[in-house]
């Protein structure tokens, strides 16, 4: 799933290409929005909040102000193309939900997870249930106090999990979590009472930022592939700081569990959803075709 330093990234280039431009054509291949005509209306600006973005249109003759509201939810992204019909999709193209057009761009979304109209003053049915999000300038002086509340109302928690709530801090999601803690030296179940929660918000805030500016998402500060991520997606493999072998396991409340990779030495601590067996690397199961997206770890 995308995170918040991609969505942010995407609402940046969106930005460029649309902002103070009006629509030529436009297209909403979405239940309930598909007899909307967006054209003749001008993108005031794409912005991200969290995992999600928002393109904000300026009030026309007859329309408030409005804002078409995405999420990628796992497989859902925003390209840009030059204008001409080449670059126009079929329309037999099940995977494109929207299609903005002005003279100088195409934007198209493809396999967004959501996809919402709304009066841009009521954007808060759609995002108010946040919490602050993580990369926004507001962030160290208002955002991250109120986080911190949040995160600490529930003590027992394991901090991993309370980082992957979108209601305490808006933008982070698995991989983000599991490398953070890792830099921290924390085990994901280790309980939120237990952490210094400001210093690991800091952390992850510095990673996600230094991703927004990176065409390659790493936390290592390596690029290469299989080298750009210190514990996520590595489980079965080697810790490249101490050796050990890195492993993953389900975090959350039941029916939201989400994977969290960590490494047994560095991070030591409460494990408490992993029975110890030994595992595979992620996707790498006999027998599973490379086309085939790994739906999530497997032990044997």
């Amino acid at each position: 799933m995308p995170e918040g330093d991609t969505v942010r990234r995407t609402a940046r280039r969106l930005d460029a290409a649309l902002a103070g431009r009006p629509l030529v054509r436009a297209e909403l291949r979405w239940p309930d929005l598909g007899d909307i005509d967006l054209a003749g209306s001008t993108v005031h600006e794409v912005v991200a909040y969290g995992k999600h973005l928002l393109i904000r249109f300026e009030e026309r003759a007859g329309w408030d102000p409005l804002t078409l509201h995405s999420h990628f939810k796992m497989e859902g992204k925003w390209t840009i193309a030059p204008p001409g019909p080449q670059h126009w999709p079929r329309a037999s193209g099940v995977a494109v939900r929207a299609v903005l057009v002005n003279e100088d761009w195409t934007a198209i979304g493809t396999w967004l997870g959501m996809l919402d109209l709304v009066p841009t003053s009521a954007e808060d049915q759609l995002i108010g249930h946040l919490g602050p999000d993580v990369m926004s300038d507001s962030f160290p002086e208002r955002g991250r106090p109120e986080s911190v509340s949040r995160l600490i109302r529930f003590p027992d928690r394991p901090i991993g999990a309370g980082l992957l709530d979108q209601t305490a801090v808006a933008g982070i999601g698995t991989m983000y979590m599991a490398e953070t803690l890792f830099l921290e030296r924390l085990s994901p179940w280790t309980p939120t009472s237990e952490v210094d929660v400001g210093a690991v918000l800091d952390r992850a805030r510095r990673l996600m930022l230094r991703g927004v500016t990176s065409a390659v998402q790493s936390t290592t500060g390596n690029t290469r592939q299989g080298m750009t991520n210190y514990v996520h997606a590595r489980s079965g493999k080697t810790c490249t700081r101490c050796g050990a072998v890195v492993r993953v396991a389900m975090i959350g409340p039941e029916g939201k569990e989400r994977t969290a990779f960590y490494c047994p030495v560095c991070q030591p601590g409460p494990t408490p959803t992993d029975d110890g067996r030994r595992q595979s690397p992620l996707g790498s199961t006999a027998g599973t075709s490379k086309n085939r997206r790994p739906a999530g770890y497997r032990r044997r």
